[in-house]
């Protein structure tokens, strides 16, 4: 199966999950494709000083793979510094957010598979 870029669906989110300015997701790969392993398959851009807000996974688990900029990512209540070529995993029942603190766009690869171990 081919997807041309051209034809990828991008979603633009304001505030998304209590977060500051605009999150933009590049859906890569539909969920109707995924053969049921996940619910998000994304190439995600945030703009300079925005965020996604302090959620939980329930049911799922979610790595971050930083291509360009630079991240704070608070998990469980830590702060780590996430800059490209950096991943960090979210499992099931943690919590995360995600911030660019950097001057350009943080662009990161973001997939949400299924937990079906711990279901």
């Amino acid at each position: 199966m081919l997807l041309k870029g051209s034809d990828m669906k991008v979603l633009v989110h304001d505030e998304f999950l209590g977060g500051k300015g605009t999150l933009t997701n590049t859906h890569f790969l539909n969920n109707e494709d995924a053969c049921g392993a996940g619910r998000l398959f994304a190439k995600s851009m945030l703009t300079p000083g925005s965020s996604i807000g302090y959620h939980t996974h329930q049911g799922d688990f979610e790595v971050y793979y930083i291509l360009t900029g630079k991240a704070k990512v608070n998990h469980n209540g830590t702060d780590y510094i996430l800059e490209a070529g950096d991943s960090i995993l979210c499992r099931n029942g943690e919590s995360h957010s995600i911030e660019n603190i950097g001057d350009t766009n943080l662009e990161y690869i973001a997939i949400i598979l299924f937990d079906k171990e711990n279901a």
